[in-house]
């Protein structure tokens, strides 16, 4: 039986009756983060997924836990720690979140998750959707979750034609997420629904080539009676995007090269990465003479060439990365934010994923 809620959403526990069946029999179930109440390994997992997919967490996940093993160890660990392990998974941002997370459930809390999603979204990473779910999983707490994989059924299922993104939009699907929750008392219900939700959107409601046929919604969904699964969820107004350039140096000394701390805020906060010049300056021919006062500072310098131009793109802009390999033949006596770091363990340097990259290819033994 329908009904309106104190909204003006309607309830449907078809809806949810539906996504929990087809989860039961068809969801994933054998994720390393699932079948369990740890709150630690569910929170870490739900950071971990947020804009990156299950094939890329998996390996970072294990390592992970394997290096921190409990909360306890994570809030203790130094930060250069931290942001090694998490080297590669991009958004430094959650992981910086993540280390000031700890600390304070650990201050807080005593080092146990509290149960209130209202509580969990006042925690250094953790939104609403985020919160909803971690507390689903761990404590069978009745929240729900609005990530992109669940505005986007239900844009697909309702026919909403405007973007999500629009915080008029996004309040109307918030609270038509919280009339769809399952009844009280159903067994299993919030925790299959919740990874229910997270599993279509996932596996069959995907962006592109969406599996209708296998889909459980699929004969009340809007967009599929009537051909728009391509059109819908709407689009987000295209900008063009900013470029923006950077000169990186690659200073070699004794098989060991100059690396500098990041400030905490900012691109790569809390990471290592290479010194850097204006990019603007050092274009053009005479790149090479404009690089050369910089690398000065640094020590006596033996040669200066040109390595492949790089391009990295953030959310919000692309970065064009010209690198110069400096050799020097003696370096200068250099203090904080500067270190130097040996070439052969360089994979275990806490980098940023296009300049971790350049140096293992520069790494090789030939090279050096």
């Amino acid at each position: 039986m329908k009904r309106l809620t104190e909204f003006g959403q309607l309830e449907d526990p078809s809806f949810s009756a539906a996504v929990i069946n087809w989860q039961k029999s068809h969801g994933r179930h054998a994720l390393p983060w699932q079948n369990t109440r740890d709150a630690y390994r569910i929170w870490l997992s739900e950071i971990m997924l947020q804009q990156t997919q299950v094939a890329a967490v998996l390996a970072y996940y294990a390592r992970f836990l394997e290096r921190f093993p409990t909360l306890h160890d994570l809030a203790a660990a130094p930060s250069e720690d931290v942001m090694a392990q998490w080297s590669g998974l991009g958004y430094y941002t959650r992981a910086r979140n993540l280390h000031a997370c700890a600390k304070r459930v650990v201050e807080e809390y005593g080092g146990v998750f509290p149960s209130d999603p209202a509580l969990l979204a006042d925690l250094p990473g953790i939104g609403r959707s985020t919160a909803a779910a971690i507390s689903a999983f761990s404590s069978g707490t009745r929240a729900a979750i609005l990530d992109g994989n669940v505005k986007r059924v239900f844009a697909r299922v309702f026919g909403i034609d405007e973007f999500p993104g629009v915080k008029a939009v996004e309040d109307g699907l918030w609270r038509r997420a919280e009339a769809l929750l399952p009844l009280e008392g159903i067994e299993s219900g919030i925790e299959s629904y919740t990874q229910g939700l997270m599993d279509l959107g996932a596996t069959l409601c995907t962006r592109s080539k969406p599996d209708c046929p296998r889909c459980p919604l699929r004969d009340r969904c809007v967009a599929h009676a009537t051909g728009r699964t391509a059109e819908l969820p709407v689009r987000k107004p295209k900008k063009t995007i900013p470029e923006k350039q950077a000169a990186v140096l690659v200073v070699i000394e004794s098989g060991q090269v100059l690396l500098e701390q990041r400030a905490q805020s900012g691109i790569w906060g809390g990471l290592m990465s290479l010194p850097e010049a204006d990019g603007h300056a050092v274009r053009g021919a005479l790149a090479i003479d404009a690089v050369a006062p910089l690398a000065g500072a640094f020590g006596e310098v033996e040669e200066i060439s040109a390595l492949l131009p790089l391009v990295h793109v953030f959310t919000h802009y692309r970065l064009h990365i010209a690198p110069f390999q400096v050799t020097l033949s003696r370096r200068a006596i250099l203090a904080a934010p500067y270190l130097w770091w040996d070439l052969a363990r360089i994979d275990s340097a806490p980098l940023p994923a296009p300049v971790k990259k350049l140096l293992l290819d520069l790494s090789a033994p030939s090279l050096f």
